[in-house]
């Protein structure tokens, strides 16, 4: 099996804090992989330097989309997002006062041929390419279950909505690994279980390698076919889901050691 995404001894230092320690992950694709741990653990720094927010302080990261190996740490988050790498975030970044069929168009935009000039001019060659990407907004729409919200205000939409939204805006990038940061966070029992199908969903029917930090237990024990788990920027186990609930150093970086 292929590895999509190699972070190799990662070090993340801000100042005399490290965030993150000689961090380690082979990811391979189609495997949907978890990155848990407690509060301030380190988890989110580094999804964000594997999108390009940070430059490691040391290490890199590698990402091999196409059978062809990209060193990714320190190239620019667009140019990341255009070789295929795409993310969510712990609070939703959507533009609120758009419509959902606007945010989903929006997300079409990095993979736009046409310049300016053709878009200003309305050119026939910029006009094919706005009904396609029309199409396929509302396919992602419709595929997401927001189809009949297509013209509503995104602020609108219930939260657990606006999630799906958001990720329907990822998939409008064309990724080939996707970033997913806390998305069951703020929903009930039962949008977390409808979720969970829908991580799977996608995951299969876009071809997707997906990378996911979780507090909500379940959905990371009911997905994730592999879990690493991060404690004060280490990392002190990785496994499969079984293996994790098992391990004692897991259990007291969650509980604390009596």
């Amino acid at each position: 099996m292929r590895i999509m995404l190699k972070i190799e001894n990662m070090t993340m230092k801000f100042g005399g804090v490290i965030a993150a320690n000689n961090f380690n992950a082979n990811i391979e694709k189609g495997r949907i992989v978890g990155l848990i741990g407690p509060n301030g653990a380190g988890k989110t720094t580094i999804f964000n330097v594997v999108t390009g927010v940070y430059m490691p302080t040391e290490g890199r990261v590698i990402f091999n989309p196409d059978d062809r190996e990209h060193v990714i740490s320190g190239l620019r988050p667009d140019e990341i997002a255009k070789l295929g790498v795409c993310r969510t975030f712990q609070n939703i970044r959507l533009f609120k006062d758009l419509s959902v069929l606007d945010n989903v168009f929006i997300g079409n935009h990095l993979r736009i041929e046409s310049n300016v000039f053709s878009s200003i001019l309305r050119l026939p060659g910029y006009i094919k390419e706005e009904k396609e990407i029309l199409k396929k907004s509302l396919y992602l729409l419709e595929r997401v279950g927001l189809l009949q919200e297509k013209d509503e205000k995104a602020h609108s939409l219930p939260y657990g909505k606006q999630r799906r939204l958001e990720i329907a805006r990822a998939l409008a990038t064309n990724p080939r690994l996707l970033l997913l940061d806390e998305p069951a966070a703020g929903m009930n029992p039962q949008e977390s279980r409808e979720l969970m199908q829908f991580i799977l969903d996608i995951k299969d029917e876009f071809d997707l390698t997906i990378f996911l930090i979780e507090h909500h237990m379940e959905v990371v024990m009911g997905i994730c076919e592999e879990i690493f788990v991060l404690d004060h920027g280490e990392l002190i186990a990785q496994g499969n889901p079984e293996a994790i609930q098992n391990n004692q150093r897991v259990v007291e970086a969650y509980l604390g050691v009596e």
